[in-house]
């Protein structure tokens, strides 16, 4: 450990030379969540939804460690100096990042503490320690400690006897010094707060307790005759990374099964305690845990204030936004209204569906599960990423092949944080006679493709879903997503082949409409930006997408802003994109929209990449990160009927909207808030859910054939 210190020491005294042309990603990924703590401070949001932000960014903090620090600790103990994009070691990164996580937290609490609580006071919903409960309050509590929580907790005294417990990943704990009031020896005792009970446990008339102080106050109970002289919280994160030799796994399942079980013991990588806790407890669980102190932050709130989140359950609408209904998309009403199938709408023209301002269950659900039952249906085929715990379209896809349909599913098991449950989604579809596939190896199959063959009795036809977000019914509510639902015969040959080379034996095929990486995206990426820059000044291109962190497609952009193309792009999280820059990028402008809904949708938009020379839409499953174009199987599709390419065009018209509230990157690299200076309005998901009812109310007319 010394030695590795010295390391950290000696490297932030080099001086530091980076490549300005690319923004490093792990400071841009907290730019990013620092935007997420901006939406917490905005006075113009309700508070409960001001709350609920700032239980996102705990989450995401979080992830970040798990992963991403977890990742620089790695290198940092291997021994590797080699340089990020931008020009900085990992110790230089682990330097830099530890100091913007400090400064971020330290904005957290002061917002937290300062503004929120007192303004939630305000407004009759008060989070309360034990000494503010009245008496009768501590009775109900006391009642409640006795019969829901005391039956569940399990003290862990360290002694010779005792070694120090595991402490589980991101476990809520209460650390405490017990002495024997007749020996005065003293014991140190760790109680894991279990998610059994609520976080934030309603007292009543809108006030909660958390659930540490209701237990502190009760821990006579555990340790009868003892005198508890300390206590205080602390939470540990641990690496949660999945390491896989896929080429020597002889049954990825159980691979992944194993590695699940390995995770839990992956070492720590920080330490988070309450500021009451005294040097010489935390220097116990340092120690314990072999860290160091620069792993350590103290926090003068509540630790994991992801426990917000239970705030958006109140009964209190005056303090929420108004929830938006998702509508049907127009052209699917005849298919509640009447006895027509989902598929004869589908057959007189394709179906653009934006959700969730269109609804997910009577588009895409609606069309799995009519594939479930139509006895004309011959077989279903789907990839799986991330499809949720309550799985409307598992059970349609298990209702299928027990009934004789040939159901094959893609089940990723590498998809991070849901590795459990797509591997118990996959051994409940195999019990059901479905074929079930775990992907390539070396790639993660990250594309959103469902295929159903029907016998239409003139012929077989294909039917294709293609998307940009997960079959998942939960995060389709919350998350903004695009769909496509078509029976082009060229797509569907397209999907037949690429689920051919997915679930088969054999190379891939080239492809007549869909691009897919990793055989052809990068490649076709870069002949669309180039035709632009072919254009000079007449060229356009604009993106929305998650993130852009490739090197690669970061200068073809570059080079296409120098040959006069205008280039705008929408990027919810990591850009390492460089914005404005006299010389490098002066006509690439970056904006970043947050709102009730993540921004999840990718839209791709070249002014002259279609065949005929005009304007080429596409939408699909692949961000510009190395890892998207590289090692996972995305796909994008072209978009060419006019009213979903005018719906795409207004989507994009919204989101780049000069009256909106939005974060813009400029020539300094700082991420700068526009649009009203005291209100959230406009904002452009609002923009987008009005037209959207709109242009429902528009179609929604007798005859929809």
């Amino acid at each position: 450990m010394e030695t590795q210190d010295q390391e950290w020491e000696d490297s932030l005294e080099q001086p530091r030379l980076f490549d300005v042309r690319i923004l490093n990603r792990e400071l841009s990924w907290l730019d990013f969540n620092d935007r997420v703590l901006s939406m917490a401070a905005e006075t113009g949001i309700p508070l409960l939804d001001r709350a609920r932000y700032l239980a996102i960014f705990s989450s995401n903090l979080d992830e970040f460690f798990q992963v991403r620090v977890a990742a620089l600790r790695d290198q940092i103990a291997a021994g590797i100096e080699t340089p990020a994009a931008d020009g900085r070691t990992p110790l230089q990164q682990m330097e830099e990042v530890g100091l913007r996580v400090n400064e971020l937290i330290a904005r957290q609490e002061d917002l937290f503490l300062d503004e929120l609580r007192p303004a939630l006071a305000a407004v009759g919903v008060r989070i309360v320690g034990w000494k503010d409960l009245t008496s009768d309050e501590k009775s109900l509590m006391a009642e409640y400690y006795e019969n829901r929580i005391f039956p569940v907790l399990t003290p862990l005294a360290v002694d010779p006897g005792h070694p120090f417990p595991y402490i589980s990943d991101l476990a809520l704990s209460i650390a405490a010094t017990v002495a024997d009031p007749d020996s005065a020896e003293e014991r140190f005792v760790r109680l894991k707060v279990p998610d059994l009970f609520p976080r934030l446990i309603e007292v009543g008339n809108g006030r909660l307790l958390p659930a540490e102080d209701l237990i502190a106050a009760h821990l006579h109970t555990l340790f009868m005759g003892m005198v508890v002289t300390e206590w205080s919280t602390f939470r540990v994160t641990r690496n949660a990374d999945l390491t896989l030799e896929e080429e020597e796994a002889e049954d990825l399942l159980e691979a992944v099964e194993m590695e699940l079980r390995r995770r839990r013991f992956k070492r720590p990588v920080r330490l988070e305690v309450h500021e009451s806790m005294s040097a010489e407890m935390t220097a116990l669980l340092v120690r314990e845990l072999d860290l160091d102190q620069r792993n350590v932050s103290r926090h003068r709130a509540l630790l994991d204030l992801a426990r917000l989140e239970v705030l958006a359950s109140l009964n209190r609408p005056d303090l929420k936004t108004v929830p938006w209904t998702p509508v049907t998309a127009g052209r699917l009403l005849v298919v509640e209204d009447s006895d027509r199938s989902i598929f004869s709408v589908i057959r007189d023209r394709a179906l653009l569906v934006h959700h969730p301002y269109e609804s997910f269950a009577s588009s895409v659900e609606a069309f799995v599960a009519s594939a479930s039952e139509d006895p004309r249906v011959q077989s279903i085929k789907m990839t799986l990423y991330r499809a949720g715990g309550d799985s409307p379209i598992i059970r349609s896809l298990i209702e299928a092949a027990e009934r004789g349909v040939q159901v094959a599913v893609l089940v990723e098991l590498k998809a991070r944080f849901d590795e459990a449950t797509n591997v118990q989604w996959a051994r409940q579809l195999e019990r059901a006679g479905v074929h079930v596939v775990y992907g390539m190896v070396g790639l993660k199959t990250h594309c959103k493709v469902a295929l159903v063959v029907r016998d239409d009795g003139d012929q077989l036809r294909r039917y294709c879903h293609i998307g940009t977000g997960n079959y998942n019914s939960k995060t389709a509510r919350i998350y903004e997503d695009l769909g496509y639902l078509t029976c082009d015969q060229r797509i569907g040959a397209d999907a037949g082949h690429l689920f051919n080379h997915l679930t088969g034996y054999s190379r891939s095929e080239s492809y007549d409409t869909l691009i897919v990486a990793p055989r052809d995206l990068r490649g076709r990426l870069y002949d669309l930006i180039r035709n632009e820059a072919a254009h000079g000044s007449e060229g356009r291109i604009m993106i929305k997408c998650n993130s852009i962190a490739d090197s690669g497609m970061i200068e073809a952009l570059y080079e296409a802003s120098a040959a006069g193309v205008k280039i705008e792009m929408i990027v919810r999280g990591v850009c390492g994109l460089r914005a404005g820059v006299p010389g490098l990028s002066e006509n690439i402008t970056v904006r970043s929209v947050l709102g009730r809904y993540l921004e999840h949708s990718r839209i791709y938009r070249f002014g002259h990449g279609h065949a005929d020379g005009g304007v080429l839409h596409l939408i699909g499953s692949a961000d510009l990160m190395p890892r998207n174009l590289d090692r996972r199987v995305e796909v994008l599709v072209p978009i060419d009927h006019p009213r979903h390419r005018e719906w795409l065009d207004q989507t994009l018209t919204f989101l780049s909207s000069s009256e909106v509230v939005r974060w813009e990157l400029g020539p300094d690299d700082r991420w700068r808030r526009r649009g009203p200076e005291d209100r959230f309005s406009p904002d452009a998901q609002e923009m987008m859910y009005r037209w959207t009812v709109a242009r429902q109310q528009q179609t929604r007319r007798p005859n929809l054939a």
